[in-house]
């Protein structure tokens, strides 16, 4: 399968995760907590699989940033969490940020 495949689904499971973790209140809730373990396994599995075959750094930015934005919006979505203008301006950073990388740099191989 092709490494961005890959490296989106890793995103995803990690979302997954980070949501379930914020529902099972501290690990008190089974269901919730089992699917945060899961999420972060099948997560951390995947992301390992992809850094065969892109650089590191390159990797775990695209990684850690598209989750923390993505995880701001579930947060925002599903929990009520307010985004002030200023973490609304540091997630589009992020995302221009993975995006400079993605389309200008050549460091994106292993």
């Amino acid at each position: 399968m092709h490494p961005y495949i890959l490296l989106g689904i890793s995103i995803a499971a990690e979302v997954v995760a980070t949501t379930a973790l914020k529902s099972s209140q501290g690990l008190t809730r089974l269901w919730p907590a089992v699917l945060a373990v899961l999420g972060y396994c099948v997560a951390f599995y995947l992301v390992s699989k992809v850094m065969n075959h892109m650089a590191t750094g390159v990797v775990y930015a695209v990684w850690s940033g598209l989750g923390i934005v993505l995880i701001s919006l579930v947060g925002w979505l599903l929990h009520g969490q307010k985004l002030d203008l200023p973490a609304i301006v540091g997630m589009a950073m992020i995302v221009g940020g993975v995006l400079v990388m993605q389309l200008l740099s050549k460091t994106t191989g292993h």
